[in-house]
């Protein structure tokens, strides 16, 4: 029997033929459909008209596609490094046994337990400056009155603190559960040679979290080029457009302008961006030449 061939004599891609349907139905053929439809004129309603390239020319004449993929950027860039630096040295404290570990964990990951929408609603009222924290803490960081998001200059920093509390624990929980795989001979190696905390986190912790920092970092990235709810609910993209991120404004165009066309092809924008910066990092970071780093052990 091939090794093709299942032990109840059927052959392999019987079995992913589920999984590979369900990817095309859900994923290969909305792509087709946004791909077609950045070639017309749609309003959602009437029947697509055939434009050609007139989508496409309109995205160097458009000033806000230009902010709102420097935004995305940005975003991206800032849930990068706040979320890693927060997620990993965090998830390796919890990797360690302990009761009051064990109860700040359970603390820790409760937004994950949270949808996006509920995330958004409640630090909506926190950072309302009537009745929230904000109009308490606000004149403490320089907004006398106390209206974070509808500060131009503090917006985005608020929301990128949001989509941090909001993903943070899943990211955390990904470098616990690395950490505990760590095997322990190294970290007593590293105490007989006299290492300290900072060394041994260094020395061998980072370099051991090396595939799962890689991991985290892509999953970041996509996820932050595909927000949008809680930008949404949140500040709607306002100020003006401070915090008008792609996925933001090709939805507005989309389902406010009525214009599915652009916005199609903003959306397949968004899908090369995405697909380029997780091949890149893949690529950079020998992603796909993972292998065991347990070796002799």
């Amino acid at each position: 029997m091939s090794a093709a061939t299942s032990r109840a004599g059927r052959p392999g891609f019987v079995w992913v033929a589920p999984a590979l349907a369900f990817f095309a139905l859900f994923a290969l053929v909305p792509m087709v459909v946004v791909v077609f439809l950045s070639f017309t004129a749609y309003d959602g309603l009437n029947p697509p008209q055939w434009v050609g390239l007139d989508n496409w020319a309109r995205l160097g004449a458009d000033p806000l596609f230009a902010e709102s993929l420097w935004l995305s950027f940005g975003l991206t860039a800032a849930s990068w490094v706040l979320q890693t630096a927060v997620a990993l040295p965090l998830g390796v404290w919890l990797a360690r046994r302990g009761r009051t570990r064990a109860i700040l964990a359970a603390i820790f990951f409760v937004p994950l337990l949270m949808s996006s929408a509920a995330i958004a609603v409640l630090w909506g009222t926190l950072l309302d400056p009537n009745f929230g924290l904000a109009g308490v803490l606000g004149p403490l960081v320089g907004i006398a009155d106390g209206n974070v998001i509808g500060n131009s200059r503090f917006a985005f920093a608020a929301v990128v603190l949001v989509i941090g509390w909001q993903y943070m624990p899943f990211h955390t929980l990904l470098y616990q559960a690395a950490a505990r795989a760590i095997p322990v001979q190294l970290y007593d190696a590293a105490r007989v040679d006299g290492a300290g905390r900072w060394r041994t986190f260094v020395s061998i912790t980072v370099p051991q979290l090396r595939d799962t920092i890689i991991t985290s970092g892509v999953l970041i990235v996509v996820g932050s080029m595909t927000t949008f709810e809680v930008v949404l609910i949140l500040t709607e993209g306002g100020p003006g457009t401070a915090t008008r991120i792609l996925p933001l404004h090709m939805y507005l165009t989309g389902f406010r302008s009525f214009d599915m066309g652009y916005a199609s092809a903003l959306a397949v924008v968004l899908l090369v961006l995405g697909t380029a910066l997780s091949l890149l990092i893949a690529r950079v970071t020998g992603y796909r030449k993972m292998a065991s780093q347990r070796e002799g052990l």
